[in-house]
C-alpha cells in the first residue's frame, strides 16, 4: 500500500521508495526513508501531512504514491 492510501491517524513503516535516485534522495532529506515510522496527520485535499520522528512533513500526492508502507 502507498502512503497516499493511509487514512489520517494511521501509523506505518516505510518499506520501499519506488523512484529514481533523485526522488529517493529528496525524500531522505525530508526524513522519509526505508525503515522509518510515520504517522499520518492529514490526508485531505492538497499535500499529505505526516509526522516522522519529531518532525512534521508535507508530502505531495505524487511522491506519496511512490512511498510503499505497511501499517503497524
Amino acid at each position: 500500500m502507498s502512503l497516499s492510501e493511509l487514512p489520517p491517524g494511521s501509523i506505518a513503516r516505510i518499506v520501499s521508495v519506488e523512484g529514481g535516485h533523485g526522488l529517493v534522495q529528496k525524500l531522505s532529506l525530508m526524513g522519509l526513508s526505508e525503515g522509518k515510522i510515520v504517522r499520518t496527520i492529514s490526508a485531505g485535499p492538497g499535500p499529505i501531512v505526516v509526522q516522522v520522528e519529531r518532525n512534521t512533513v508535507g508530502v505531495g500526492r505524487g511522491m506519496a504514491r511512490r512511498l510503499m508502507v505497511i501499517r503497524i
